[in-house]
């Protein structure tokens, strides 16, 4: 039997219970959960500023974590390899060249996102809504414009221009199977000339068209109107390049040392995709980050960052993208299933003409 100290009064027992609620009345009625972090895979050309981030997690109590992967290629491997058991929530940057392969992956949930009313529907090329539209720029033909000046010379307005001998040692181009803008270019010359765009390469060839592995090189180290010291005055880039050459320049400039050949064919458009990774336990915080990316306020942060077009047509262009980028009005057509049923083949066979 317990000593009778060990059982508390009557009294002493109201006035635990009378501290109890003191105590329980002094917390809120309420306490604030911790932000629930959201993790999102991207190319590693992604950026975006960082007071746009912060302001999508304030106003959902979250937290967002960004795994870069490599080139869209690479982090769209890395998805399906994952796709049982997803390392990110949300993937940004499949584009219209590997969409089929995503979406034969199965590695998206369909979600219809209401700003989809936003978007006109030549971006939206899944009908099922599992990869949906975010941005979309051209790949083009840059050229230096006081080279073309200086040597009197025409600005070539066609694929067989290029090919003219006013042309030879010109042109730099990206490998197709190691550069994004080099693939688009060469989709491009395979929706022009289609089974004959081997033979086009071969006269490209002959006539001095240089080709190396990624857009840097290309842009920095060959192209004469970047580095003011490569050999070739015309380059595979974006019809955004213009814009950036004057936003990046060290003086202000009142005109770009650049422009684009957005003639109709010349230019392929790529279209990045954001998609929910099945799987994911957090899919209503997940579709708030795509509503988010498609956003006025996402949209308008992203010409500056990544030099891309905004699908959201409410979005406000910056003024040195109105004044010197370029929209190709005509831009060659294939469709996200030809190219994945053919790209690799096609690369394969470039690679065998272009030795």
């Amino acid at each position: 039997m317990k000593h009778p100290a060990f059982y508390p009064s009557r009294a002493s027992g109201l006035c635990f219970l009378l501290f109890t609620l003191f105590l329980a009345s002094c917390v809120p009625a309420s306490t604030p959960t911790r932000p629930q972090t959201i993790t999102v895979m991207t190319h590693d050309s992604f950026a975006i500023g960082e007071d746009v981030v912060k302001a999508f997690e304030t106003d959902n109590n979250a937290k967002v974590s960004f795994i870069q992967s490599g080139d869209a290629g690479s982090m769209l491997n890395q998805a399906i390899l994952t796709k049982d058991a997803p390392i990110a929530d949300v993937i940004f940057g499949v584009d219209n060249t590997f969409l089929s392969r995503a979406l034969e992956a199965d590695i998206f949930e369909t979600y219809q996102s209401p700003a989809l009313s936003d978007i006109d529907d030549e971006f939206k090329l899944d009908p099922s809504n599992r990869a949906l539209p975010v941005d979309y720029g051209d790949v083009c033909i840059n050229y230096d414009k006081a080279y073309f000046t200086e040597n009197n010379l025409a600005v070539p307005q066609s694929f067989e221009d290029l090919t003219k001998p006013e042309y030879k040692d010109l042109l730099v181009v990206e490998n197709p199977a190691t550069s994004s803008p080099g693939l688009a270019f060469l989709l491009a010359t395979r929706a022009h000339f289609g089974e004959g765009y081997l033979d086009y390469w071969q006269s490209l060839k002959a006539n001095g068209t240089v080709v190396v592995d990624g857009w840097e090189t290309a842009y920095y180290t060959n192209f004469s109107a970047s580095s003011g010291k490569g050999p070739q005055p015309m380059v595979v880039s974006y019809a955004s390049s213009p814009a950036a050459e004057v936003f990046f320049a060290s003086e202000p400039l009142t005109e770009s040392p650049t422009a684009s050949i957005v003639v109709s064919d010349m230019c392929f458009r790529q279209i990045e995709f954001v998609g929910i990774l099945k799987n994911t336990p957090k899919q209503a915080l997940a579709q708030k980050f795509v509503d988010f990316m498609l956003s006025q306020k996402f949209q308008e942060d992203m010409p500056l960052n990544m030099f891309v077009y905004p699908v959201n047509k409410n979005a406000k262009l910056p003024e040195v993208f109105t004044n010197f980028a370029q929209v190709a009005e005509s831009p060659a057509v294939l469709s996200y299933s030809e190219i994945a049923s053919n790209r690799d083949e096609w690369i394969e066979a470039w690679a065998a003409a272009m030795k």
